[in-house]
């Protein structure tokens, strides 16, 4: 049989913020569903809706929930006896019955789903599956990994319904366009809206995490409760910054030409580099560069048409759009057009707070501090503030 897939955004089936599809259809009609992938939660999420709507379709009260986190083989195994039990177990009431094999560990290729004790438990259970009389008995697995090369893994494409929901990644281009969409029809759920700059906001601050996402929103639901539209202040006041959005801090202050805030984020970063020692001085820096080299294309792109300086978000999206991308480097580091909408548009109204000539002074002095973090032994905090008081003060 076929299998069902979610497109690639797969929003519509992971999000908690709108119903699942009714039992039939989530399944494509087949008793058998299969919910795996990367993210976790939107696995359960998914997961639960399903066996929840199943339930209550089928009716009765001898569902099960059986626990197939399983650390090495023996509890896979043990996991499998109790899936085999329940299947063969008639409902006591002669109503229905819904399985879920939940959290399943071993359908991957990690030391417990590679033993040779389960891959023949498994198919044991697969060949059972192919005969089993599937009358008022519906089977639904939620697991993580899963390797599709596996027999087991066919048997349960070939016999019912496969749902992959894949985790957002910062390397995925399209991540923040696909969770806006996923927070505003969690938002609308809650009869709620949100600006297009507020909606760019919180993708932001929340990062490519489903997770975080989720609880950001129900945070920023609340506090805007009784209010049909959120804007970027509700937002910026109770939304958490991720780690990545955290780092744009500085870079941020520098765009508004904020000397105070610059040192006073500065010092932050600096405090934060002594505890966490996958950051350094020199990340600091390059994140300024990229800042700088930023507004110098803005500057150019505002120079030939393509936008102007006080575009509105959404407008400057579609303008976006329209670029030519022949125009920039193919170094996605080195291109404009890589970054993240959000944070274009950020840097597209701050460069009204310098001149070209002022951005290409600033380079200038990033890339001589740049040469004096490596190569000269500085005190890098010293170094690191003193090049960025002659950048951002007005005297520069």
């Amino acid at each position: 049989m076929r299998s069902t897939r979610p497109a690639a955004a797969r929003p519509s089936k992971a999000s908690p913020a709108r119903p699942a599809p009714e039992p039939g259809p989530a399944s494509g009609g087949k008793p058998l569903l299969l919910v795996h992938g990367t993210d976790d939660y939107a696995v359960k999420q998914r997961a639960r809706e399903v066996f929840r709507q199943w339930s209550a379709a089928v009716g009765g009260m001898d569902h099960e929930t059986i626990d197939a986190q399983a650390g090495h083989f023996g509890e896979a195994l043990r996991a499998l006896g109790r899936l085999r039990e329940a299947l063969q177990t008639l409902p006591f009431f002669g109503s229905g019955k819904v399985v879920w094999f939940q959290n399943c560990s071993f359908l991957g290729d990690d030391r417990a789903a590679t033993a040779a004790a389960v891959t023949e438990a498994l198919a044991d259970l697969g060949a059972e599956l192919q005969s089993f009389s599937w009358q008022n008995v519906r089977l639904l697995i939620s697991a993580g990994k899963v390797d599709k090369r596996r027999s087991f893994y066919r048997i349960l494409e070939k016999l019912g319904a496969v749902e992959v929901y894949t985790a957002w990644s910062a390397d995925d281009k399209d991540w923040a366009v696909e969770a806006a969409a996923w927070a505003r029809r969690a938002l609308r759920h809650r009869r709620q809206d949100i600006g297009e700059e507020a909606l760019a906001t919180l993708v932001h601050q929340a990062g490519p995490n489903r997770q975080q996402l989720a609880s950001e929103i129900e945070k920023l639901s609340l506090y805007a409760s009784g209010r049909a539209t959120i804007d970027v202040a509700d937002v910026q006041a109770v939304v958490t910054r991720n780690k990545q959005a955290r780092a744009f801090a500085l870079a941020d202050a520098f765009g508004d030409r904020d000397l105070p805030r610059v040192l006073h984020t500065l010092d932050h970063e600096l405090w934060t580099l002594r505890i966490d020692k996958s950051r350094s001085e020199i990340a600091l820096l390059y994140g300024l560069i990229t800042k700088v080299r930023a507004m110098l294309f803005l500057k150019e792109m505002i120079r030939e048409g393509w936008f102007r300086a006080d575009a509105e978000y959404g407008r400057f999206k579609s303008q976006l759009e329209g670029v030519p991308a022949g125009r920039f480097p193919d170094d996605k580091r080195l291109n404009p057009l890589a970054m993240h909408p959000y944070m274009l548009h950020r840097a597209l109204g701050q460069t009204r707070h310098y001149t070209t000539a002022e951005l290409v002074r600033a380079m200038e002095r990033l890339l001589e501090c740049n040469r004096q973090l490596v190569s000269r032994g500085l005190d890098e905090a010293m170094v690191l503030q003193q090049t960025l008081v002659h950048i951002v003060r007005r005297d520069a």
